[in-house]
């Protein structure tokens, strides 16, 4: 069979653990189509915009753990894949994108779909590789499989990521009705292996400087939901100060501190004077809370530990001394067993601070008014268990983060695409989840993040395991809430974008369950009719003004304000 080592490529995927394929329409990927929709061993997916496909892989990349294939057509629509490409790259995702195209003398040749497709991605892949334009020769037969063993070996280690592939095809593309179609059973598999070593040398070092600081803070980014972590850090959290907001995934080590982007936003300096630590010592991806990385700025001679598993230096804070390339249970594990000098009282500064603003935010609710925060506040406290909390970008991720998740909200993981903030494919990323796992997904969105992404519904898959929180205040609300855009005259046309759709003719479209709090009902009634079991996408969405809840939200802070005075 001419397209041979092509099958093939779906063979190699499965024997390395690629359960998943995406794979959007088009005639010059045909050979790919059907070299992963004929495999017993792969769950093929079909969506019609790129754009869409991307993020929803990039979901199902998330919840399985595992490499995902994407697969499209040559042209534009290997374009349309770049902004979840760039998420994946940023959020550390494994994704092996596999772009079909035009033979390499046929680009810029006023063919049809050509556009430059090598190294389409840039630095937003991992790497770039162009397969053979030729397949007869045992050398090409050798290099395709060489490229996608090393392609998937390469999205798999740290930091994982997105790998891109450019596959230029020859007609014809489809093999004849009565031709035999097979995988070879004879090929070849490279693996590798991607140790995470914390040698004993390094673990006497960092003893020994320990021993020098007093004031040691632990701040954790976004993190995937981690059980050997967790027990490590409720140790650990017992006797140093950890932070770790809702993305952080931490919220079943009890002693936690949830709010720290609360209590540092109107902290006076004497009291962040006394928060400095003297050792910072940091792991995970993004923190969201500007706050915090305010306040952690305002630091340059601190010395700041950063653990992760590679040696590449990130440095938000712009104080990083020294990079611990471990695993992070590996070094509390260590932490735990070392024999610490640390303050009691700079450790009770944090707690009390903490303890503080969580009673002013448990004072703040139930509201009377049914605004966003309330909702956000009564779906976030009433999960149920087991869920997947998603959580779209702009003012959705920032109302959980004032709410948090606690200690007893136990199997609940909290995912959010904060690798490059967008709201571009918030819903999708949500879809991606709900393919690949028959545990309850939740979505907090507001109606730019939701209308942006409606294409996430353009397919023929079933969601009931799928729930949207819609916020509709019919704009961003966010700029009306940071500082610079609200007093502009051009606000609300440039930068709030006010639109005037609902959700319910969209629901209607899909059929798709509508559900809309409104006064007659009471919130925690219809979030019990949300919640329970149902055989389709379920929609609760709240209209409200910019205004109302912007009043809401001023409130909230005044209230933190006036309570971290008292």
């Amino acid at each position: 069979m001419h397209n041979q080592p092509v099958y093939d490529i779906a063979e190699i995927c499965v024997r390395k653990g690629v359960e998943h394929a995406m794979l959007c329409p088009g005639s010059r990927c045909a050979p790919l189509t059907l070299a992963f929709t004929r495999h017993h061993a792969i769950r093929c997916h079909t969506f019609s915009d790129e754009r869409s496909a991307a993020f929803i892989a990039l979901g199902l990349a998330q919840q399985t753990k595992k490499p995902v294939a994407l697969v499209c057509t040559s042209g534009t629509a290997a374009y349309n894949f770049a902004p979840a490409v760039a998420e994946a790259f940023f959020s550390e995702t494994p994704l092996l994108v596999i772009t079909a195209d035009r033979p390499a003398e046929w680009i810029a040749q006023h063919d049809g779909q050509t556009i430059y497709q090598a190294n389409l991605y840039g630095r937003h892949a991992k790497q770039s590789f162009t397969l053979p334009q030729h397949y007869d020769h045992p050398d090409d037969q050798w290099h395709i499989n060489r490229i996608i063993n090393e392609a998937i070996n390469l999205a798999n280690q740290h930091p994982k990521g997105p790998v891109h592939i450019n596959a230029p095809f020859r007609e014809p593309f489809y093999p004849n009705p009565d031709e035999p179609f097979s995988y070879s059973t004879d090929v070849r598999i490279i693996e590798v292996d991607n140790p995470v070593r914390f040698p004993l040398e390094s673990q006497i070092k960092l003893a020994e400087s320990l021993a020098a600081y007093r004031h040691i803070l632990i701040v954790a980014g976004q993190l995937e939901h981690d059980k050997d972590l967790i027990s490590e850090l409720q140790i650990t959290a017992t006797r140093v100060p950890v932070v770790g907001g809702i993305l952080s995934n931490l919220h079943e080590v009890d002693p936690v501190i949830r709010y720290a982007d609360a209590f540092l936003s109107v902290s006076p300096d004497k009291l962040i004077s006394d928060l400095k630590p003297d050792l910072l010592i940091t792991f995970g991806k993004s923190v969201i809370s500007k706050s915090l990385k305010l306040f952690l700025r305002r630091f340059p001679d601190i010395a700041h530990w950063h653990i992760q598993a590679h040696p590449n230096a990130t440095d938000p804070f712009r104080n990083l001394s020294r990079i611990l390339a471990t695993d992070p249970v590996n070094f509390f594990r260590f932490l735990n067993a070392a024999n610490l000098n640390t303050s009691t009282k700079y450790f009770e500064r944090w707690k009390t601070e903490e303890r503080r603003i969580s009673k002013a935010i448990a004072g703040f609710f139930p509201q009377p008014e049914p605004g966003e925060l309330e909702l956000v506040h009564q779906t976030i406290t009433g999960l149920p268990s087991p869920c997947n909390l998603h959580l779209a970008n702009s003012m959705s991720v920032r109302y959980a983060e004032y709410i948090g998740l606690q200690a007893h909200h136990k199997d609940i993981h909290v995912f959010s695409n904060r690798g490059t903030s967008g709201i571009d494919g918030c819903t999708s990323t949500a879809v991606g989840h709900s393919l690949s796992s028959q545990t309850l997904n939740i979505l907090i969105t507001g109606d730019l993040a939701f209308f942006y992404d409606r294409n996430a519904f353009w397919h023929n898959y079933p969601l009931p395991n799928l729930r949207i929180i819609l916020l509709n205040n019919h704009g961003g609300i966010i700029f009306k809430l940071i500082d610079g855009p609200a007093q502009l005259a051009e606000a609300d046309e440039y930068f709030v974008t006010r639109q005037s759709l609902t959700a319910k003719n969209l629901c209607a479209e899909f059929g798709f369950d509508y559900l809309a709090a409104k006064p007659s009902r009471t919130l925690s009634g219809v979030l019990t009719e949300f919640f329970s079991p149902g055989t389709t996408v379920k929609v609760l969405e709240l209209e409200g003004t910019i205004e109302l809840n912007k009043t809401i939200f001023d409130k909230f802070k005044k209230k933190i304000t006036l309570h971290h005075e008292a």
